[in-house]
Formats: structure tokens, C-alpha cells, sequence
């Protein structure tokens, strides 16, 4: 990943868009070249060295069949929307600005570890539902369901861990402009009713 000094992550910047992150992209290398499937991912910290994202894909996906080559990679997707260079003060005084996207993103990579394992995926299964059902008023359990039909899904899918070794990671959010346009790009987002991005711009301005 290209990153020029200004737009580099720091440590707590990709700490918190892993364990905010809630699916991404897996690449590997196989034998019939990249492949790449998007997945709910979980971070867990604690596994490994370094962390690993954990996730499962169908049993009829044939990514997890092929052997990847080398390192996998996970895609990891923060915040990212347009910039309108009508933000900018400096664009109504000299008029030289042009459009672009202000983004957050980590490309994890490490080794692929398949989990053909029912009691693995089931335990997976169990910490994503639980993720994404807390807080709701009438929260969903996988005991909710009939244990068979349960076994069923289960056997259905494979799990997936990336035991990370190493994280390139970017944030673009406006750092190589000047002050007065930075603000001009906050107050764009937050007019615009984007508070996440005006939050990203803000925090990595200052």
C-alpha cells in the first residue's frame, strides 16, 4: 500500500477500526490466481502473536479448498466518503483545488488457518450473533433456533482465521491541507449529516 508519511496510521487508529470492523475482504492466492470474498470478521486480540480477524465462508466456496500461496490478506474498511472541494476557503481565493475521498483502511496480512471443525464455527457463530444482537431491544440467540436446523447451518460453512503478521494501514482524512480547509471539510461532513467522517477529520487534524 502506497502511505506517504501525512496519511499514516497510527497504532490506535488501527487498533480501532479492527475491533470496529464488522466485515472485510479476503484475498488469496491460489492456483487459479486471486480470489477475494467479502465476510463478517472478528478481531480477537488475543489470538496468536499479533491478533488474528476470524470469519467462515459457505462450504461451496472453493476459497478455503485452495491452498493460498504465500501470506492472505484481509481488507479492512473504515470511514471514507467525497470531499467537495467547494469546502475549501482557499478554493474561493485562487480557485486551484480538485475533488477526492478522504478514507480509512488497513490491509491485514498473515497466514490462513482453515477450521473444518463444527464446534469452531458454532463457537464463532455464537461470538458474531452476539456481537450484533447486544443492545437490541429483543435480541436474536442462536438457542432461539432448533438445535438440528442449527447443526444443519453450521455444517454449511467453514471457518477461517488470519493469524496476522504484519498491517499496512492509511488514513487519508485532509492532513496535507492547510488548517482553514481542514475546518472547511468538517463543517462540509457535518452539514451534510456525516458526523463519523467530520469526527475522522477533526481527530486527525489535530
Amino acid at each position: 500500500m502506497y502511505v506517504p508519511a501525512h496519511f499514516s496510521a497510527s497504532d490506535t487508529e488501527v487498533g480501532e477500526v479492527l475491533a470496529g470492523c464488522d466485515a472485510a475482504d479476503l484475498v488469496t492466492s491460489t492456483p487459479r490466481g486471486l480470489v477475494a470474498t467479502f465476510l463478517p470478521v472478528l478481531y480477537d486480540p488475543a489470538a496468536g502473536e499479533h491478533g488474528a480477524l476470524l470469519a467462515h465462508v459457505a462450504r461451496n466456496n472453493d476459497q478455503w479448498r485452495e491452498p493460498a500461496a504465500g501470506e492472505s490478506l484481509f481488507i479492512v474498511h473504515g470511514p471514507d466518503a467525497y470531499v467537495s472541494p467547494s469546502w475549501y476557503p482557499s478554493k474561493r481565493e485562487h480557485g486551484r483545488a480538485v475533488p477526492t475521498w478522504n478514507y480509512l483502511t488497513a490491509h491485514v496480512y498473515g497466514r490462513l488457518v482453515v477450521h473444518d471443525d463444527p464446534a469452531w464455527v458454532e463457537s464463532l457463530v455464537r461470538r458474531l450473533t452476539g456481537r450484533h444482537e447486544e443492545g437490541r431491544a429483543d435480541p436474536w440467540s442462536v438457542d432461539d433456533a432448533p438445535p438440528g436446523f442449527i447443526a444443519g447451518q453450521v455444517r454449511a460453512i467453514v471457518g477461517v482465521e488470519l493469524l496476522i503478521t504484519r498491517i499496512e494501514a492509511k488514513a487519508k482524512m485532509s492532513q496535507n491541507r492547510p488548517e482553514a480547509d481542514r475546518a472547511g471539510v468538517v463543517e462540509g461532513y457535518r452539514a451534510e449529516g456525516d458526523t463519523a467522517m467530520a469526527d475522522a477529520v477533526r481527530d486527525a487534524s489535530a
